[in-house]
């Protein structure tokens, strides 16, 4: 909601395996993922954007950045953000900041096989961050 009060469109998923079928058809300017994911980690997951999401930046949001260590070396994201008071501030900074930066060359979206396009329209969607 708060990328969207900005002026952004956001689109938000209920999972790391949805996000990467979606993936697959559409392309997006920045992508803000959180560590602690259903069946996976927030570094994992990165490895398998850099896969199908080339060139697109990666925000990686947690309240473990601190605990465990977290930053752009070690999690593979374009920028770690610490979930906090001023996370809100900090995220559409970081958002303007990767937006107004030199887009690198993406790789082109291949069309959707049948059972992707079928998984898509049977998924739920919801639209805004969630945490």
């Amino acid at each position: 909601m708060v990328l969207e009060e900005q002026g952004h469109r956001a689109t938000g998923v209920l999972s790391p395996d949805e996000a990467l079928l979606l993936l697959q058809t559409e392309a997006f300017d920045v992508i803000v993922t959180e560590h602690k994911l259903p069946g996976t980690t927030g570094p994992e997951f990165i490895l398998k954007l850099r896969e199908v999401a080339r060139g697109t930046p990666v925000i990686l949001l947690s309240g473990y950045v601190d605990v465990l260590g977290l930053n752009e070396l070690n999690t593979g994201a374009d920028v770690v953000l610490m979930k906090s008071a001023s996370e809100t501030s900090h995220l559409t900074h970081a958002v303007s900041r990767l937006l107004r930066m030199k887009p690198a060359v993406r790789r082109p979206r291949k069309k959707p096989v049948a059972s992707d396009t079928e998984a898509l329209r049977k998924a739920p969607r919801r639209t805004g961050t969630h945490e």
